[in-house]
């Protein structure tokens, strides 16, 4: 398919509270096509950073099953989880396993999140997940941060 879909996608957590807020914004060229942001209670800003992801890609799943999309995400760590460590982690039954024998097979920090996740990405093999600067001038990641961050501190819904 020529077309791609660009997702900007961020989270953001507010320790005080113990909830944070997810955001995307979803592009077809030039044109914002949709917007979608909600707040949650969590555990940390990496939790909000993957449910920002996963909520994108499940609103691709829905309404756009087809195209080929390039999701934006600034945290490097969903990136890395989206392109290497899922699989590992899928081998290993959901667990951290280090090298050292002796070690506790540690649980993956928000692993339903990432199963889901997982799932989702091995049905749409069109879809790529990209990193792109934080707070460096791209547009839609800026307007994501702002929604995410605007989610995060609104009333509890």
């Amino acid at each position: 398919m020529a077309h791609w879909l660009h997702i900007y996608a961020d989270g953001s957590f507010d320790a005080a509270s113990r909830s944070g807020g997810w955001a995307f914004i979803v592009y077809e060229g030039d044109r914002q096509v949709h917007v979608a942001s909600g707040k949650a209670v969590g555990t940390s800003n990496n939790m909000f950073e993957v449910l920002a992801v996963l909520k994108a890609i499940s609103w691709i799943a829905a309404e756009a099953p087809a195209w080929s999309v390039k999701l934006w995400t600034d945290a490097a760590h969903v990136v890395e989880g989206c392109r290497r460590w899922r699989a590992i982690w899928r081998t290993n039954g959901w667990k951290r396993i280090t090298p050292n024998p002796h070690a506790r097979r540690r649980p993956i920090p928000d692993m339903e999140i990432w199963q889901q996740l997982d799932a989702l990405l091995e049905r749409h093999p069109h879809l790529v997940v990209e990193w792109c600067k934080g707070h460096s001038g791209a547009g839609g990641n800026e307007l994501a941060d702002i929604l995410a961050r605007n989610a995060a501190r609104s009333a509890v819904t």
